[in-house]
């Protein structure tokens, strides 16, 4: 009688989803997170199968997908609506959601929240998620919606016009996927309407990394605090400056800070702690 053995499980990874921002693409922000994927790789390699030691045998993966909302020119700021260049034709830039500028109401959220969903699902599970600017504040909102608890503070808020929980975070009325380890926002913001409020009340309790250019005129620092403020832990352990305008700071500091934080958070215990590099141990700035 013949047996056949069962395949190996895949190694566990280090799963990260990353958020772009408004105006770009997954493949766009690839390009300029470059410094940052290199860091995370040497940081997080894969371990040899004959001596699986790391936390994360199978290595680093991140996944770049790209926001449903397609835009127009007219929908990009700084474009010049007298100038008829280019008029009519469709640029590779996307959104996660629309702001309307009378309402402050996020237009198409849900179909940004849906793709994101749709992510979780085919790739997951995730250990965290990093975002840029539009997308550093999807970030604090999936690791938001993730976590215990928040479906039934969303409820609540719903008789109130509140914004209802997303469906496509739900099967079978059970989340979608398990709370998020962490959250890293770049020039990330929380949003001010109303309707959205549920996303920060109760405190985000999921540890989030904050990273903010001090020359940043797109989104101000106190668009940022919005979403500072709704998260749980201090904030000399979790803001981080840079000498910076709207981007991704590669100074080998800032993404140090980046490695020393994820393997803070994703060591639970002394014997996680004894496998990776400490954090202390690091050479990070806070």
């Amino acid at each position: 009688m013949s047996t056949t053995k069962a395949p190996n499980p895949s190694p566990k990874k280090l799963k990260i989803l990353m958020l772009h921002g408004y105006t770009q693409s997954g493949p766009l922000f690839h390009a300029k997170s470059r410094a940052l994927e290199k860091t995370l790789q040497k940081a997080f390699p894969p371990s040899p199968p004959a001596n699986p030691s790391l936390l994360f045998p199978g290595g680093l993966e991140l996944i770049y997908p790209t926001a449903p909302l397609r835009l127009r020119l007219t929908d990009i700021p700084g474009y010049d609506s007298d100038n008829e260049v280019g008029v009519g034709e469709e640029p590779d830039a996307w959104a996660w959601w629309r702001k309307n500028d009378h309402t402050g109401e996020y237009e198409g959220i849900d179909q940004g929240l849906a793709r994101i969903a749709e992510v979780l699902k085919s790739e997951g599970p995730f250990t965290g998620v990093i975002g840029f600017s539009q997308g550093g504040a999807a970030a604090g909102m999936v690791a938001s919606l993730l976590e215990n608890g928040r479906k039934e503070a969303f409820e609540k808020a719903e008789k109130h016009r509140g914004m209802p929980y997303p469906d496509s975070f739900l099967a079978d009325g059970e989340m979608i996927h398990p709370p998020l380890r962490f959250a890293i926002s770049y020039s990330g913001f929380g949003a001010p309407n109303e309707r959205y409020r549920k996303f920060y009340e109760p405190k985000i309790e999921t540890p989030v990394l904050h990273f903010l250019g001090s020359l940043d005129t797109v989104v101000e620092e106190g668009r940022s605090q919005r979403l500072i403020d709704a998260c749980v832990g201090k904030r000399e352990e979790r803001v981080v400056f840079h000498p910076g305008g709207h981007f991704l700071p590669s100074q080998k500091r800032f993404l140090n800070t980046v490695v020393g934080f994820i393997r803070e958070v994703i060591a639970t215990d002394e014997k996680g702690i004894g496998v990776e590099e400490k954090a202390e141990d690091m050479d990070v700035p806070y």
